[in-house]
């Protein structure tokens, strides 16, 4: 037993050498790592390929071990069932097959390739998605590149393509059919897994595909039969219109002090975003320049007062999601026939003497209202009785009682008062008004 003790230590120090660059860096981080690769997701009975490579964890800037042949890949892949491995210098890679669907683990590590019980160098993890239907990708494309994702323009043929993920060649000898729907009513059936359609309204619209696959498999007990799996697959779509153009609608020669109201028609499909700067001159706006303005129709009204006379131009920039376009307005200001200034000063003048009139006429009568008294001057002098006019002529007692009533006008009746009273005044200046 004493013999024994030297030679398991020497057997240990021969296991930690190999690992003697990797352990030193064990208590701040590891210096090598394993990076997995898989050709998954996959579907049941399909081969699925991973691979583990053991590279530097600095991106090279250390060196990888000399002798690669001191160390061993081990992994864990239950239940997938291996169906071949490869070791070639610090990689290694296995091919698997799954007969039950789900999220399936793999791991990996990597020792000394004569210490089993060693510390691992370096360790990998990896979750491989299997589905028991077909794994795959609906692809629409369109002749005109347009740096916009998942936006196509109307009226323009899009390619719809269903591509088929399958690495290991497990459907080769299976025949598909696809059922089409384009989210616009259109329903077809087709064998070939690209078709061309074409939009001719603007909107959202969803493409669907049904796939159907089925081949010829042997069973276990010798028999044929047909094995078929399905699928469906999904893609968004937006069409819209480019913008063509901008038409604007406003005047061309304003005065100073105007309000100037300007309508910007847009030929093409919102939502939009409008942007607009008034220069000297006629020039596109650059990036960060105006305010952007979101607009949700195809219309907008611009309004702007200017205070000085002069040239301007306003230049107007409209983009959606897949075009972009420019419009220029020219227009001149004139300076203002009548300014502000000018009759502002007399418009107040003439309110505040108003107002002053109106409180002296209030304060003035509140004073001075008084009470009026009427008072008859008669003549009651000795004289008044003698020498009277003779008259004219015979008068009756009708005559003198009913005369007001016979004459024809007041002024008639005057004019005879006036002969029978000779010694008063005229009627219209008997009353005199005295204040109290």
């Amino acid at each position: 037993m004493a013999r024994r003790a030297p030679r398991l230590r020497l057997l240990w120090l021969a296991c930690l050498l190999p690992l003697a660059p990797g352990l030193v860096a064990a208590g701040a981080s590891p210096l090598y790592e394993l990076r997995l690769t898989t050709d998954g997701p996959a579907t049941t009975g399909a081969e699925v390929t991973i691979t583990a490579s053991f590279v530097a964890r600095d991106n090279g800037s250390l060196a990888l071990p000399a002798e690669a042949h001191h160390y061993r890949f081990h992994w864990i892949h239950t239940p997938l069932v291996l169906t071949s491995k490869t070791e070639k210098a610090l990689s290694s890679t296995i091919r698997v097959v799954s007969s039950v669907p789900g999220d399936l683990p793999v791991s990996v590590w990597v020792t000394a390739a004569n210490c089993w019980m060693c510390q691992p160098v370096a360790r990998a993890f990896a979750v491989l998605p299997i589905t028991e239907f077909l794994v795959g990708n609906l692809v629409v494309t369109q002749n005109s590149s347009l740096p916009w994702p998942s936006s196509y323009l109307t009226k323009t043929t899009l390619k719809v393509s269903f591509l088929l993920h399958d690495p290991s060649d497990f459907f080769k000898s299976a025949s598909f059919l696809y059922s089409w729907d384009f989210g616009d009513g259109t329903q077809m059936v087709t064998e070939d897994p690209v078709v061309y359609y074409n939009y001719s309204i603007i909107g959202t619209f969803t493409v669907k595909v049904k796939v159907v696959a089925e081949w010829e498999q042997v069973k276990p007990d010798v028999s044929r039969g047909v094995t078929q799996k399905t699928g469906d697959f999904s893609a968004s779509l937006k069409l819209q219109e480019t913008l063509q153009g901008i038409q604007v609608l406003g005047p061309t020669l304003i005065q100073t002090f105007q309000k100037m109201t300007a309508t910007l028609n847009f030929l093409g499909s919102p939502p939009l975003t409008v942007c607009w700067r008034l220069k000297p001159e006629c020039l596109p706006l650059e990036e960060g320049e105006c305010h952007p303005v979101s607009v949700t129709s195809t219309s907008f009204n611009l309004t702007h007062t200017f205070k000085d006379p002069g040239d301007y131009c306003f230049s107007i920039r409209a983009e959606n999601v897949i075009s972009k376009t420019h419009q220029y307005h020219r227009i001149q200001v004139w300076p203002s026939s009548i300014q502000p200034a000018v009759f502002a000063f007399p418009c107040a003048t003439l309110i505040t003497v108003m107002l002053a009139f109106i409180m002296y006429v209030t304060l003035r009568n509140a004073t001075q209202q008084k009470d009026m008294v009427e008072v008859a001057d008669f003549d009651f002098s000795p004289m008044s009785d003698k020498n009277p006019e003779p008259s004219s002529g015979p008068r009756c007692c009708c005559q003198v009682c009913c005369g007001p009533f016979l004459l024809e006008t007041p002024a008639e009746y005057l004019e005879i008062v006036r002969e029978n009273h000779g010694l008063l005044p005229p009627l219209y200046k008997s009353v005199k008004t005295y204040t109290v």
